[in-house]
């Protein structure tokens, strides 16, 4: 899994007004325990000063956002109200007590990501991994070369679409990929030391102007750079591991949310193949109970 780059999946003119709330409420909501201030919030978003203050003073209004000396934070009424609406997800009820066990059993950070629409959010996470672009509420767009476990059991039609999206140097891989994750019942993200350096390349982007054609251009030229997953020729040895992901498919076989650890470290590949046996049978205790 990676970083955010902005999609699009609703229809229809987008409203400005409407994204430029939503985009601090974002800000301010990706380290809640955070107090930025009126200067960092117009450096990050690339708004007027003018368009920052007024939405902010809206949400101070609506007591969605909390100011207190001239920094500002998200506050109670967007809190409460976030509350209220995590309860219509059945699905993360049932997932976040595996999740803290299975963080507990394997001691490492595990989260639980779900499938919105034409992107990944991270809607509960144990521990404190070391990709600080891991954390709740992070938004990660459906697309190759990462969230592979969300497409391997999809139909022939989807898989060809998502792979055709992916630089050509890339596509054979994937496709082989996607065979081997459907086999084994999870996928491993490995890094090179060039793919870390990217990725804090697009966490830089994320909070800047810059156009979506730019971002989707880092993105692409950080597939070529991967390596993706590992063929069962290659698990032998010492493997390097970032992350084991496991789906959680519904009664209907859509995979609504995937569970991954986050070992972030070499080991041997039976220790590899153990693990991830793990994490696949606390997807399946996850599925099991959000099918009855």
């Amino acid at each position: 899994m990676t970083l955010t780059v902005s999609d699009a999946e609703s229809e229809g003119q987008p409203s400005p007004p409407t994204q430029r709330v939503v985009r601090v409420i974002e800000l301010l909501a990706d380290d809640p325990g955070a107090a930025i201030t009126l200067a960092e919030i117009v450096r990050r978003t690339g708004f007027s000063r003018a368009t920052a203050h007024a939405v902010l003073a809206q949400l101070t209004r609506s007591g969605w956002v909390t100011r207190e000396d001239g920094h500002f934070t998200i506050g109670a009424g967007f809190v409460a109200l976030a509350r209220h609406a995590e309860r219509g997800y059945p699905l993360r009820r049932l997932a976040a007590p595996l999740v803290h066990e299975l963080a507990a059993d394997l001691d490492m950070p595990v989260f639980l990501a779900e499938r919105q629409g034409t992107r990944i959010t991270v809607t509960e996470l144990v521990g404190i991994p070391a990709m600080d672009w891991i954390r709740p509420g992070r938004h990660i767009p459906l697309r190759p070369p990462v969230c592979r476990e969300f497409i391997a059991w999809s139909p022939e039609e989807d898989i060809e679409d998502w792979v055709g999206s992916a630089p050509d140097g890339a596509r054979d891989r994937l496709r082989e990929v996607l065979e081997v994750i459907c086999d084994r019942g999870y996928a491993v993200e490995r890094l090179t030391a060039d793919h870390a350096e990217m990725i804090g390349a697009l966490a830089s982007l994320k909070d800047s102007p810059v156009s979506d054609t730019l971002r989707s251009r880092v993105a692409g030229l950080l597939t070529e750079l991967t390596t993706i997953d590992y063929l069962p020729e290659e698990s032998h040895g010492h493997v390097a591991v970032v992350t084991v992901g496991a789906p959680i498919i519904d009664p209907s076989g859509v995979v609504v949310a995937s569970i991954v650890a986050c070992p972030n470290r070499e080991m041997l590949a039976t220790e590899l193949e153990q693990m991830g046996k793990v994490v696949v049978a606390a997807a399946d205790r996850v599925a099991e109970a959000f099918g009855r």
